[in-house]
């Protein structure tokens, strides 16, 4: 069972776009990321509108930054 820890995310919507800064200088854009269904850990797992999933390891992001897609 699974703990909802209430990401602050859902306060921006349904969705939304994440530019994610890695270490190193890499950085990435995610569209498209349900707020609802967000698992956090050292492996944050997010679920994309289009059925996929994105595993982020948090010891390599520097920053994010998080863009509402509902209008």
């Amino acid at each position: 069972m699974t703990i909802d820890l209430e990401s602050s995310l859902k306060k921006k919507g349904k969705y939304v776009t994440q530019i994610i800064h890695f270490r190193g200088g890499v950085k990435r854009t995610f569209t498209g990321i349900s707020t609802a269904h967000m698992k956090q850990g050292q492996m944050t797992k997010l679920d994309l509108k289009d059925g996929r999933y994105l595993l982020i390891n948090d010891k390599n992001v520097l920053c994010i930054e998080v863009f509402s897609e509902d209008e």
